[in-house]
Formats: structure tokens, C-alpha cells, sequence
């Protein structure tokens, strides 16, 4: 139930604001209004277990937000504001860091990165160099931190003993000094977060860090769950992919749906790079015992798909939490080696080579998703980039507002390629609908068709 909130002050950072940065935020017009108010109710619905989008459209619909200035400050006035973000009329810490956190990268995006053309953001560097100032300007990046950042991936529905697992993983990593980021929803990407809140109280670890990096476009079907302490918004996907795999030490993924497939072939396509051949990156794919099967249809995908070499770059470990931390800790001391040989830094992995056409944005139209080259006389990674895409536009159609939109009025998206290409795909997809990978609640309607 919804009620009348307002006055939120800010208690850490972004206590004032510019005059002009004000009048962006009060113009109702303008898409900097509608960014924050989205990706503000997102925050607030925190703990949400509900991914379709033309529900949330209808408890959206009377929320609003209001930036003001006064004398002490940056002032939030709320109204519709879900009941779940306030304790006895008041509003929770981590709540409200969020709400800030969520100005703070709308903002610097907006008007640092997106109109004040320091970047090129058709040029492959400028692409790299403007994640990271979005990254340092959230205070991401901590330069005098040891290696020790495991990202998590997989999915936002899963069942409670898929669940369980990860959390048993994010207790060895915590247990071993592991801080955790992740896409900060429900599921898999909660999972290991409370996990390793366990572990580092175990070890009287009071400075762990569960960074939540999430984008516009999907914030609002995966609100960031509580446990994410540092939260950052990046612009769209595939800078926040880049974020991802810039900041991470090594990188585990669990079961999940299409998105979690795509983030899995993004990084494989960046790894599949001849520049990249050498790097140390560990990576491990794992799951409970339940998920075997489920999990060897991946790995033939991706080694029907982009081959053997690609497969060499992963370890799949089953029902064994401790192995996965062991594992992923030996990995981590691997990177910190190569990094200090380097000369790289710790906090961002600038020598790793992201080909351009996993930087620039896809637009999930109809026409854009028909037009997808997926050929197996692609290059391994340009192959991995396409299919990539692929995915992405799955997840815009199930849960992003453009794509549900999209879907609704044009039908579902046409997918051409190689047959043996949209076999494997067409497989593995209907395996994550029998095992409701797809949505949290109700039938799944499948957005797209194999042609």
C-alpha cells in the first residue's frame, strides 16, 4: 500500500545542487525527470518480488518526486511512495543512500558524460574512459584495495534451492575475503550478498562491499535488493557490461534466464579477443546438483556455437560451494600476479581489449533484431556479439518498458541465423521457460520466434 511521504534529506553525499541542475530535475518534460522518477520508485520498491512490467506501470503511475533547494540543502519531497521503504514514518538508511546514489548518477551522467561531448562516445577509449568516470565519480573504484572483487551473475527467478546455493557460495567467498558485486536484483544476484554478509561477520569483517551496478533500462524490474551498499547506475547495458568486467577479479554465473546468457556471451566475446588470449580472468560457471542438466546445455551452446577455445576459458563446477570459492580465490591471486607484472591497476582492468561493437548501444526494434547476423563464418567474437544482442533484445521484450511496449503492438521479435545456431538457441531457451527462468510469477509468453 502506497502513502504520502515527503521531506527525504541526504545524510551522506549530494547535499546541494546547482540551480540549474534543479530546474532539469523539477522540468517534468524532460527525460531527466522521468530517469530519476523511475529509477527512484525502483529504489524505494526494494525487496519487490514482481518483474512484470505492466504491473508495475499501474503502482507507478501515482508516484512522483520532487528536488528541491533550501537553505540546509538538497530536499526530497515523495509522494506515492511504497510503504515498504519507511520504518515508523521514517525512511531506511540504505533506502535513502540509494535515492541519493541514484540523483548523484543520473546527474553526472546527464550532464558529465552525455552533453558535455569531453567523450566521443562512438570511439572505443572515450567509451572505456567515460565508464570509468562514472565509476570513479560513485567512489567505485578504491585504489588502494587488494585484489578481491568477485562479480556474480545469474538469474532474478529462481527456485529456492537454486537460491540457497548461492548464498552457501557467497558464504565460502565471504569467508576467504571475497567482496561481491552483482546486477543488485532479486535471485542469484541477492543470493550471494547475503551469503557473504555471513561470512564476513565470521571474520569480523566490517568493511565488505556488495556493489549493485544496474542500468536505467532494467532497474525497474529488478529493484536493487537491501543488501547492495554502494549502488551504481550506468547508462545502458553495455556500459554497464563494461563496468562489470573492468572492475571485477573474477567472475561466477549461475543458473539464470536470457539475461544472464547474455552477460555470459559478452564476456566470452570479449575474452575470445586474439589481445586477450593471455589474460588471466577466471571464471566458473556453477550450480546445485539439481541444475546439471540445465547447466551442460549452456556449455554445449557455447561450444556448438563459438567453439572449444571459448569453452577453455570457463571451469563448470557443480554442487560444490567450497570448490567454487577455492577455485575463484587461486584465480584472484593469478590476476593480482598479472596485474602487478603489468603495471595494471587493481580497481579497473584498463588492458583488457573490448572490440567495438560490444561497446555500442543495440536498439532491441523489431527490424534491428531481424537483422542480426548470427553465421557461424563470423569471427568467434563478432559471433558472440551478435548473439549477444540476441539475448539482450529477450530480456528488453520480457521485462524492459520499451521492449514489453514494442512486443505488444509489432508481435513478437523474428530471429534468422544458421539453423544449427537457432536450434541451440531455441533449445536452451525453452529449457529456461520449463524451469521458469523467464518471470518470477505467471505464465511466460515467449517474445520472439526462431525463423
Amino acid at each position: 500500500m502506497a502513502r504520502h511521504y515527503e521531506l527525504i534529506h541526504p545524510k551522506t553525499h549530494l547535499r546541494v545542487l546547482s540551480r540549474y541542475e534543479i530546474q532539469q530535475l523539477k522540468d517534468v518534460s524532460s527525460r531527466t525527470h522521468e530517469l530519476l522518477r523511475r529509477c527512484s520508485y525502483a529504489v524505494l520498491s526494494a525487496g519487490s518480488q514482481n518483474d512484470d512490467y505492466l504491473e508495475l506501470e499501474k503502482e507507478y503511475k501515482d508516484f512522483n518526486i520532487v528536488v528541491d533547494q533550501e537553505d540546509r540543502g538538497v530536499i526530497l519531497r515523495l509522494t506515492g511512495a511504497p510503504a515498504s521503504a519507511f520504518v515508523d514514518n521514517e525512511i531506511i538508511r540504505g533506502v535513502r543512500e540509494q535515492l541519493f546514489s541514484v540523483l548523484r548518477d543520473i546527474l553526472y551522467v546527464d550532464e558529465s558524460i552525455l552533453k558535455a561531448h569531453r567523450f566521443n562516445l562512438n570511439k572505443s577509449e572515450d567509451i572505456t574512459n567515460a565508464v570509468f568516470h562514472i565509476l570513479r565519480n560513485a567512489n567505485i573504484l578504491q585504489p588502494d584495495m587488494q585484489p578481491n572483487l568477485v562479480v556474480c551473475w545469474g538469474g532474478h527467478s529462481i527456485a529456492p534451492h537454486e537460491y540457497k546455493y548461492t548464498k552457501d557460495v557467497g558464504y565460502q567467498l565471504g569467508l576467504r575475503g571475497m567482496d561481491i558485486g552483482t546486477g543488485c536484483g532479486p535471485g542469484a544476484m541477492k543470493g550471494p550478498m547475503k551469503g557473504a554478509t555471513i561470512g564476513h561477520a565470521k571474520q569480523h569483517n566490517r568493511s565488505g562491499r556488495y556493489i549493485g551496478i544496474t542500468e536505467p533500462g532494467i532497474i525497474a524490474a529488478e529493484a536493487p535488493n537491501p543488501i547492495v551498499n554502494e549502488l551504481v547506475i550506468l547508462p545502458d547495458i553495455e556500459k554497464r557490461l563494461e563496468a562489470f568486467i573492468r572492475l571485477a577479479h573474477g567472475i561466477i554465473i549461475f543458473p539464470g534466464g536470457p539475461g544472464t546468457a547474455e552477460e555470459l556471451l559478452y564476456l566470452l566475446g570479449v575474452l575470445s579477443h586474439p589481445k586477450n588470449q593471455d589474460m588471466p580472468y577466471p571464471l566458473i560457471i556453477t550450480g546445485p546438483e539439481e541444475t546439471r542438466e540445465y547447466l551442460m546445455d549452456i556449455d554445449r551452446f557455447i561450444g556448438d556455437t563459438l567453439g572449444d577455445s571459448a569453452q577453455q576459458r570457463y571451469q563448470l563446477i557443480i554442487a560444490d560451494p567450497v570448490a567454487v570459492a577455492i577455485e575463484m580465490k587461486k584465480g584472484v591471486e593469478r590476476v593480482k600476479e598479472f596485474r602487478r607484472n603489468s603495471n595494471d591497476a587493481y580497481f579497473y582492468n584498463w588492458s583488457l581489449t573490448i572490440d567495438h561493437e560490444f561497446q555500442m548501444p543495440f536498439d532491441p526494434t523489431h527490424e534491428n533484431m531481424s537483422n542480426l547476423q548470427l553465421h557461424k563464418d563470423l569471427p568467434s567474437h563478432l559471433l558472440a556479439a551478435n548473439l549477444r544482442r540476441a539475448f539482450s533484445g529477450i530480456v528488453a521484450g520480457n521485462v524492459k518498458a520499451d521492449g514489453v511496449k514494442r512486443v505488444r503492438k509489432h508481435g513478437p521479435y523474428q530471429i534468422h541465423g544458421d539453423p544449427s545456431i537457432l536450434a541451440g538457441m531455441d533449445k536452451l531457451l525453452r529449457a529456461m521457460v520449463d524451469h521458469g527462468r523467464m518471470k518470477i510469477r505467471g505464465d511466460y509468453q515467449p517474445c520472439y520466434e526462431m525463423l
